[in-house]
């Protein structure tokens, strides 16, 4: 898969915007892809903790090891079992499961890996969302992009029904699961008028769910 052709700052990217959902008790995270460190990095100052991290990309990875507690540079499906058990109060996926050949299993392998009460948080995004959907519907081409919703190292695709599904059929509940990165354009808005506004799952670029097992 190309991964090395991303647009610039694709490996630093600091989602501020999933923040939020970190438990504000949480001391030992995992942060799977997490680029060069640098979201994770904020997290581990924000919240005192022991952060860890999971890199596929080696000299992003390096550069992670430098801020984290500890970072395995490789794919995530290498190392998973590895983990302590009952060890991590949250796992984050930002812009991860996507991109595996069977996020099924990851995720029902890392839930293992949560302490009590711990919690996976995920960003994934949305193949709903109105830019992706047009272009499939309306041009009738399903065009792959360097990054965004149809990046072509994407080998699963999700909508916001679907992610909830994949978490309660693996034994999870979902505690929070809603769009983020809403889209400002106003094109949509007559989509949504004609359906009475029943497509608003159309203007999120992602949907960040936050899970715990049941």
């Amino acid at each position: 898969m190309d991964y090395k052709n991303k647009p610039e700052g694709y490996y630093d990217n600091v989602r501020m915007e999933m923040l939020k959902y970190l438990p504000k008790n949480a001391n030992r995270i995992l942060d799977i892809g997490c680029g060069n460190g640098a979201f994770a990095e904020i997290i581990k100052t924000n919240n005192n903790a022991e952060v860890w991290g999971i890199e596929y990309m080696n000299e992003h990875g390096v550069e992670a090891q430098k801020k984290l507690d500890k970072v395995f540079i490789g794919r995530c499906e290498d190392f998973i079992e590895d983990l302590p058990n009952n060890y991590f109060d949250t796992i984050y996926f930002n812009d991860v499961l996507e991109h595996l050949a069977d996020p099924y299993e990851v995720l029902s392998i890392i839930k293992e890996k949560l302490s009590a009460g711990g919690v996976v948080i995920s960003s994934i995004p949305n193949i709903r969302f109105y830019k992706a959907l047009r272009k499939i519907v309306v041009n009738k081409d399903w065009k792959y992009e360097d990054h965004g919703v149809m990046d072509k190292t994407h080998l699963r695709f999700f909508t916001k029904k679907s992610i909830r599904r994949m978490y309660e059929e693996l034994g999870y509940t979902v505690v929070k699961h809603e769009g983020i990165n809403k889209s400002k354009s106003i094109k949509p808005y007559l989509f949504y008028a004609l359906t009475f506004f029943t497509q608003l799952d159309m203007q999120y670029v992602q949907f960040a769910t936050v899970a715990k097992v049941s």
